[in-house]
């Protein structure tokens, strides 16, 4: 009985954070180039002195879910979907590299190439700055040029490449402010076979209909541990009239 108050308990803690999971899948189920968070747990037995009779429910592994999601064509010019896998280099806010899906590009007050979430993109040489008055374009390997719009347009100058890797994603781990990272800290090698392609975007992996039947799913098992809690005191209450007859 001890075990099950424990168990049950913890159980449905975590339950609860599991639904705040799928809660934020459901949300991000239009957010360009997400992955679905997953969530998984164990029971531990309590080491203590006494009798090895309790065990919490732990967060086993949380980790990604890193299924490519749809790719929709937008036509528009800073727009790039990685095919396949591979992820995109970017500048976090402290400045380590990370690694993103979201190819909605734009051109920064400074000329700085980034995404429309403010990042800026890694190229082979550092950051990839991008003249005025141009028209930039972005070629399946990730290169990326411009042509001049002052006047009749010449040539097309390249300005460089954007660093797209394609680490193990058993290495990876995603941060709180949504990109990923090596576990290891440092940054991955740039990888020719990656390819993007250009006036798209890639969707987000979550199935809302699939979320929805797991906070279904979830409810019911958060009432089970419930009906549990409950069958564990009636259980001690018996027990107690039971010794006190005695």
């Amino acid at each position: 009985m001890d075990r099950l108050v424990y168990t049950a308990m913890t159980g449905a803690r975590h339950v609860m954070e599991q639904q705040a999971t799928v809660a934020n899948n459901l949300s991000n189920a239009t957010t360009t180039g997400f992955r679905a968070q997953l969530d998984t747990f164990r029971a531990v037995p309590v080491v203590s002195e006494g009798l090895q009779t309790r065990a919490f429910v732990v967060d086993s592994t949380v980790g990604a879910d890193m299924r490519a999601g749809p790719i929709q064509t937008t036509g528009r010019a800073l727009d790039i979907a990685v095919r396949d896998q591979g992820w995109i280099a970017v500048q976090s806010a402290d400045g380590s590299e990370a690694y993103t899906r979201n190819g909605s590009l734009k051109v920064s007050e400074n000329g700085l190439l980034q995404t429309t979430s403010g990042q800026t993109l890694v190229g082979d040489g550092g950051p990839i700055a991008i003249p005025p008055d141009t028209t930039v374009m972005v070629a399946g390997d990730g290169t990326v040029s411009t042509i001049s719009t002052d006047f009749k347009p010449g040539p097309a100058n390249v300005l460089g490449r954007i660093k797209l890797v394609n680490p193990d994603p058993k290495g990876l781990v995603r941060g709180d402010d949504g990109l990923f990272r090596q576990l290891s800290g440092t940054p991955a090698e740039n990888d020719p076979a990656v390819r993007v392609v250009d006036g798209a975007l890639e969707g987000s992996n979550v199935n809302p209909v699939d979320s929805m039947v797991n906070m279904i799913s979830l409810a019911r098992q958060f009432e089970m541990q419930m009906s549990l809690l409950k069958n564990a005191e009636n259980n001690a209450a018996k027990a107690t009239q039971i010794l006190s007859l005695s």
